[in-house]
């Protein structure tokens, strides 16, 4: 990506980054995290219903169609959508390391229009790995996952603690995750927010 900023350049001493061993399967689909997430939860009527896939090593693919209630210029997918889709596959590789991180930082670069009906094409890496932080990359593509890219973005993950989102959150949302007795429903509901 061109002109990424310094904070989204990994340090020298950065590592790779490891699949955790207990990770979905490649090409296993990775399901919503949390039911009511504007990204990837079944519960969000106007949500983008994002589906993502784990893919080989630290890497996942995602597909996301545009519908209408996404348009921000008359039959074009809106920017912050788009920026939406991108955070939300990005997010996403985490479960693949099994680390709770929130988004600390997101660029994003618009290279062509996507049109309402379009379905988006993500694929996602990290790349390096620096204490809590978590370097990754992403680029979406119309008329296939090899059509031109659309979007692109680098970004940067923050391990956090679960209690991130139990100091933060509302009190009858978190309890009611906190109640599911599927465990790793549970967990996951708090993988990825900001």
């Amino acid at each position: 990506m061109s002109g990424t900023s310094a904070a989204l350049t990994p340090p020298a001493d950065a590592v790779e980054p490891v699949r955790h061993p207990d990770a979905p399967a490649p090409g296993e689909l990775l399901g919503a995290h949390y039911e009511h997430c504007f990204g990837c939860g079944g519960g969000q009527p106007h949500g983008l219903h994002l589906m993502a896939r784990a893919g080989e090593g630290v890497s996942v693919t995602a597909e996301f169609t545009v519908q209408p209630a996404h348009q921000g210029a008359p039959g074009l997918a809106h920017g912050g959508v788009l920026a939406t889709a991108l955070d939300e596959t990005l997010g996403s590789l985490n479960w693949l390391l099994r680390t709770i991180a929130v988004t600390g930082r997101l660029e994003t670069d618009f290279v062509c229009p996507v049109p309402v009906d379009t379905v988006l094409h993500l694929d996602a890496r990290i790349t390096a790995v620096h204490g809590r932080k978590i370097y990754s990359t992403a680029t979406g593509r119309i008329g296939g996952p090899d059509g031109p890219v659309a979007v692109r973005a680098d970004a940067l993950f923050i391990e956090v603690k679960v209690d991130h989102f139990i100091d933060n959150g509302r009190p009858a949302e978190i309890q009611a995750a906190m109640s599911d007795p599927d465990q790793v429903r549970r967990a996951r509901a708090f993988e990825v927010n900001p």
